[in-house]
């Protein structure tokens, strides 16, 4: 069976049962508080480091209003991926959403964006549990790479224990990162000083003041870093296959876990910046810490926050895994990339991308690596709402247990700050950016030159394209 109208074949070799056999998730995991909590911890990391950067960008008035507008589009976007992951509830996610709307084409690119996304996201949180770890001054370390080796080594190897296993040990180390920013939240309060926000020297640029010292295109240079407060919340998808009555839970979990977030980034953004100063916060590597000085407060934080990058670097790790067996059991990357083992874990989706992440991770370069995360993050939001639109157009009879508030006019919101966030990263980092677009582009052209001919059929993703193909003919 092929698809219409898409250019793909299938391949025959993959017809048997055996081929999903050897391919299957564990079902049945995660309710929508666990589900809430993998968002959650996707993102945690972003309060206590990398947010901080886009104060170089913008000063402390640029990262501010960058941030409203992000939030408002992660607010809008995660309506719009509530009724899709509640529609076709499939270890995709954004893939799945993008297969079915915008056909073979439309769902590798959207799976690329995400793998760039993931994969390197990793790498720079790997950075910043460096920089804490060594201000901690544990095991005398003063190289991260043996830092970045060991973490790397020890999360994968709990995914490859199995998926419960990791999304409870994940959820416990969320729920310390929380109780940290609370009790960093109450250290900080006194420290606050309305001065401190404005610190940073105007520069001459249009529109400099000391709310904005560098003026009104620091708004935009900040973008990619506002979005380090709520980077891959849009995670929580991928766990579909995975979670109990995914169409009910998944939409829960995603809506519950940016309420949390948006809160935390409010916190976090103002009490770190009042507290520490935008000047020396701009630059820091556990802005957090630094913001309280010394002390005990300081100290707990400092090992709470190196808890709560650890929440996000473990999740993310279990994200990009789900990302790559999905596209791999669809046939768009090499099928042997998606065999599960006993655990019914993908090995090699979790270890290929995190030898990749730490070779990365060497560079040790965290703002550079923020910033390629942040490009493929969103690349793939312009897909994902492209795709919400289009199904609603294109499918208004769709079942949809869960519909996004406010419609297209929502994700059309999403849409538009998403494609001047991919902007916002050739303004931040113009090398890393075509960087990225050279890696999509070599995806593509395997997909385009060798598997789009070979893709599988018989996988939920391509069977929800199928299905809505076969439908179209007969109407």
């Amino acid at each position: 069976m092929t698809t219409t109208n898409s250019g793909a074949g299938t391949d025959p070799s993959t017809s048997s049962s055996d081929y999903l056999d050897k391919r299957r998730l564990k079902t049945g995991t995660a309710g929508w508080l666990l589900l809430a909590g993998l968002g959650v911890s996707y993102v945690v990391s972003g309060d206590y480091s990398g947010w901080n950067f886009g104060l170089a960008q913008g000063g402390f008035g640029g990262l501010a209003i960058a941030a409203v507008v992000i939030a408002a589009m992660y607010i809008a976007m995660v309506l719009g991926m509530a009724e899709m992951s509640s529609a076709l509830p499939a270890a995709g996610g954004g893939y799945t959403f993008a297969r079915r709307a915008l056909g073979p084409w439309g769902g590798m690119a959207t799976g690329t964006a995400v793998l760039i996304e993931y994969a390197i996201a990793p790498a720079a949180i790997a950075t910043f549990i460096g920089a804490y770890v060594e201000s901690l001054g544990l095991f005398g370390i003063r190289d991260g790479w043996w830092v970045y080796l060991f973490v790397y080594a020890l999360f994968i190897g709990i995914h490859l224990a199995g998926v419960g296993e990791a999304l409870k040990v994940m959820f416990g180390i969320t729920a310390i990162a929380l109780v940290g920013l609370v009790v960093f939240g109450i250290a900080a309060a006194g420290d606050f000083s309305l001065a401190n926000l404005t610190n940073i020297a105007p520069t001459d640029a249009a529109g400099a003041s000391a709310f904005l010292p560098h003026g009104y295109l620091g708004i935009w240079a900040a973008i990619p870093f506002a979005i380090w407060f709520f980077l891959a919340v849009e995670g929580v998808p991928l766990a579909a296959e995975e979670a109990k009555d995914p169409a009910r839970n998944v939409p829960r979990g995603i809506i519950a876990a940016i309420a949390v977030l948006v809160l935390s980034c409010t916190l976090v953004l103002f009490l770190t910046t009042g507290a520490g100063g935008a000047d020396a916060m701009q630059d820091s590597g556990n802005p957090l810490v630094e913001a309280l000085g010394s002390g005990v407060a300081a100290t707990v934080v400092n090992y709470i926050g190196l808890a709560g990058l650890i929440a996000s670097f473990f999740s993310i790790i279990y994200a990009y895994s789900r990302q790559l067996f999905a596209l791999s059991r669809a046939g768009y990357l090499p099928k042997s990339l998606s065999i599960t083992n006993s655990r019914k874990s993908p090995t090699l989706a979790l270890i290929v991308p995190g030898v990749i992440g730490f070779l990365l991770s060497l560079t040790g370069q965290g703002a550079m690596l923020l910033n390629m995360a942040v490009f493929g993050a969103a690349s793939s939001y312009v897909l994902m709402m492209v795709s919400h639109i289009i199904l609603r157009k294109r499918e208004p009879e769709m079942p949809r247990p869960y519909r996004t508030p406010g419609g297209i006019v929502t994700t059309g919101f999403a849409l538009v700050i998403a494609v001047l966030a991919v902007i916002a990263t050739f303004l931040v980092d113009i090398k890393a950016a075509i960087g990225c677009v050279i890696v999509f582009a070599l995806f593509m052209g395997y997909f385009g030159l060798y598997s789009r001919k070979r893709l599988v059929f018989a996988t939920a993703d391509e069977e929800f394209a199928a299905i809505a193909d076969a439908e179209s003919g007969l109407s």
